[in-house]
């Protein structure tokens, strides 16, 4: 895919779909700055994924500027260059409309769309100035999700603050276009990650998830992953503000399936 030599960011980048990420970036010789919240995670990950490339984790909570300034640093410290930014750094909480707290509305919207934002204009300058002086433009993708378009009544912030990713996502398309600089995103629906568990675990909720899932099967992260590898390649040069949206088939559908007896 012809990203041999680049360096990416990828936040949320210690489990499920930003480790996918990081693993798959890895096998295209993509350097990588590992970033999440979690240090015991992110460490582990980074000792699980060094023998692949070369990777750093670098501590970081997204919602906090200071946080994202000093990444930036550490990111041009370990390997002087940054191309390609992933913002998949995501959280979720669940509660009914009426009983949610405005503290977890705020830190779920600070992490999920306040977070891009602040890890996309931070880039996007660094790009900038880079394609100002010769250099050539980046590729940032960020992660939304179906919940962009479906509304879940339990996941009040979740669902909106997906729906504002994929605004900005056309947003910083629009802006950075006139310097060559691509923004993406990925609409994943229901993949086999540790956010998941709780439904995946319960074999009601899960046959309800797959009846509304044409495929009949949850996504994998390296499927995601997959995407991302695409859109920041020069194979998708002609794309930006696009949401690609990898849901086995359920945005299209208007009933429910049959589900195969376990």
């Amino acid at each position: 895919m012809a990203l041999d030599g680049r360096t990416a960011i990828v936040t949320g980048g210690a489990q499920g779909i930003g480790y996918a990420i990081v693993r798959r970036f890895l096998r295209e010789n993509v350097r990588v700055v590992l970033c999440d919240i979690n240090a015991e995670k992110g460490t582990r990950a980074e000792r699980e994924l060094r023998d692949l490339g070369d990777v750093r984790f670098v501590k970081a909570d997204v919602s906090k500027r200071l946080d994202v300034h000093n990444l930036i640093a550490a990111a041009m410290d370990a390997f002087g260059d940054i191309d390609i930014l992933v913002n998949n750094a995501g959280i979720v909480h669940d509660a009914e409309f009426l009983e949610l707290r405005e503290e977890d509305y705020d830190r779920v919207l600070g992490t999920n769309l306040k977070g891009t934002f602040l890890c996309g204009q931070a880039v996007a300058r660094f790009m900038v100035e880079k394609v100002s002086n010769g250099g050539s433009a980046g590729s940032i993708v960020n992660m939304s999700s179906i919940n962009a378009v479906l509304a879940i009544a339990n996941q009040v912030p979740y669902s909106i603050s997906k729906g504002g990713v994929a605004q900005l996502t056309k947003v910083m398309a629009l802006a950075l276009a006139p310097y060559g600089i691509r923004v993406n995103a990925i609409g994943p629906g229901s993949v086999d990650t540790d956010m998941l568990s709780a439904v995946n675990d319960d074999p009601a909720a899960r046959r309800k998830l797959l009846s509304r899932t044409p495929l009949g099967r949850l996504g994998e992260p390296s499927e995601i992953a997959s995407i991302a590898a695409f859109l920041a390649s020069d194979e998708a040069s002609y794309m930006t503000g696009q949401t690609i949206f990898a849901d086995g088939g359920r945005l299209p559908l208007n009933y429910t399936v049959a589900v195969k007896e376990d």
